[in-house]
C-alpha cells in the first residue's frame, strides 16, 4: 500500500464487485477503508471457494480493508453508521436503487449536512429513467448494452469471460473519486458522483456504436479477429494458432513480402488498403493460411520477429499462470496466503504491499469502540 491517500477515511456500504473494486484501489493508495457488510457478510464471499476456501472475486477486491458487520435496520447499528458518516471523507455505496436513502444514508442528504463529503453512488442503469429500478448484474448489462452482440463468433453471441461491466464501473468510480479528492484540496468542497454499469460499458462501446450510427452497420462478430482491421486475428500454423496484428498498409507490405514471401500480394488491389483487406477477409485469410500451415511454430515466430510484425500466442489460464511477464503479489486471507496478479501500475521506488483480506466482521468490535458516542 502507498501513502498517497493516507489520512482519508472511506466508508464503503458495498457488495458484489464494482464498489469493492473501487474501494480496494483506494485502500491500496493509502486510504483507510471500512467495509460495511450485512449480517452474513457480503454475498460475494460465497461466489466460490477456489482460493482454499475463499471466493476468488472477494479476495481480489477486498484486500486492505476493515470489515464491520452492521444490521442497518437495527437502531444501534444505524447510529454507529451515522457516526462513521460524520467522520468519513469518502462514502461509496452500491446497494439497490433507493435503499441507502431509505436507510438514512442517501448521498445527497449527507452532502447537505457535510458539504466537504465526497460521495459515490454506483448503480446498474443510473437513478432515473425506465431502467432505474432494474437489477443489473454484469451479464445482463453486457446484453443490454449490445456488448454480447459483437462478442463471439458468426455462429453465436458470447459473454466476455470476466465481469467487464462491474470492473469498468469500479474503475470509473475510482478515477472520479481521485478527481474529487484533488478538487477538494483546491476548493474544500466535496462532490456527488454517480456511476453506472450501463454508462461505463456504453462508453467502451463508442467505436462499434459509431459504426452503427454513422456507418449504418455494427461490426460483425468475428471471433479471434478484429472487426475493422485485417490481418488482425488468429491464424493456424502446423501445430496450433498464432495471433497476428498488422495495423497499417506499410506493415501489410512488410508482412506480405517478408512473412508470407509473396511480394505480389503487397500491391494486390484486394489487399492494398485496410478497407480492402477487411472487405476481402476470407480471401486474405486463405492466402495467410496457405503459408502458415506449412510452417511449424518456430518458423512462424522467426519470420514474424525478423519482419518486426506484432504477434502473440493464444494462451489459456495455464499459459497465463506460467507466463514470464506475470507479476504476482501474495495477499493474506483468513484461510492463508493467496497469490494473485500484482497491481497494474508500477511506481518507481515503491513495491506493492497489499493489505490482508478481512474475515467477516473482523473489525466490528474495534470499530464500535473507536466510534462509540
Amino acid at each position: 500500500m502507498s501513502d498517497t491517500l493516507n489520512g482519508l477515511l472511506v466508508v464503503a456500504l458495498e457488495q458484489a464487485v464494482a464498489a469493492p473494486l473501487c474501494s480496494s484501489r483506494l485502500a491500496e493508495a493509502g486510504a483507510r477503508v471500512i467495509k460495511i457488510e450485512r449480517p452474513g457478510g457480503d454475498f460475494t464471499r460465497h461466489y466460490d471457494a477456489v482460493a482454499h476456501g475463499e471466493s476468488a472475486y472477494f479476495v481480489w477486491t477486498n484486500r486492505g480493508k476493515e470489515s464491520v458487520i452492521l444490521d442497518l435496520k437495527a437502531p444501534d447499528d444505524r447510529a454507529l453508521m451515522g457516526r462513521l458518516m460524520e467522520r468519513a471523507d469518502i462514502f461509496i455505496q452500491n446497494l439497490g436503487p433507493g435503499v441507502a436513502r431509505r436507510l438514512g444514508f442517501g448521498a445527497d442528504d449527507w452532502r447537505k449536512r457535510r458539504p466537504e463529503l465526497i460521495t459515490c453512488d454506483i448503480s446498474g442503469y443510473g437513478e432515473s429513467g425506465d431502467y432505474a429500478a432494474m437489477k443489473a448484474y454484469d451479464l445482463l448489462v453486457q446484453a443490454e448494452t449490445g456488448l454480447a452482440s459483437i462478442t463471439g463468433t458468426a455462429d453465436g453471441m458470447g459473454r466476455v469471460g470476466v465481469s467487464v461491466c462491474d470492473i469498468g464501473a469500479g474503475l470509473n468510480a475510482y478515477g472520479a473519486i481521485l478527481e474529487a479528492v484533488i478538487r477538494r484540496t483546491k476548493t474544500g468542497e466535496g462532490a456527488g458522483i454517480k456511476v453506472s454499469l450501463f454508462d461505463g460499458m456504453a462508453d467502451w462501446l463508442t467505436v462499434p456504436l459509431l459504426h452503427y450510427d454513422c456507418g449504418g452497420a455494427a461490426p460483425e462478430r468475428v471471433g479471434l479477429h478484429h472487426a475493422s482491421i485485417a490481418p488482425y486475428g488468429a491464424y493456424p500454423y502446423r501445430e496450433g494458432k498464432v495471433l497476428v496484428a498488422v495495423h497499417n498498409d506499410r506493415e501489410w507490405e512488410t508482412f506480405a513480402k517478408r512473412v508470407l514471401e509473396k511480394e505480389a500480394l503487397a500491391k494486390d488491389p484486394r489487399f492494398a488498403t485496410n478497407v480492402a483487406r477487411v472487405k476481402n477477409r476470407p480471401a486474405l485469410d486463405e492466402e495467410i493460411g496457405a503459408v502458415f500451415t506449412t510452417l511449424d511454430r518456430a518458423a512462424v515466430i522467426a519470420r514474424l520477429e525478423a519482419a518486426k510484425v506484432a504477434y502473440g500466442m493464444i494462451n489459456d489460464m495455464a499459459g497465463l499462470s506460467a507466463h514470464p511477464q506475470l507479476r504476482r503479489i501474495t495477499v493474506e486471507t483468513p484461510t492463508g496466503p493467496v497469490e494473485m496478479p500484482a497491481p497494474p501500475a508500477l511506481w518507481a521506488g515503491h513495491a506493492a504491499k497489499p493489505g490482508p483480506v478481512p474475515a467477516p466482521g473482523q473489525h466490528t468490535r474495534a470499530i464500535r469502540r473507536e466510534f462509540s458516542e
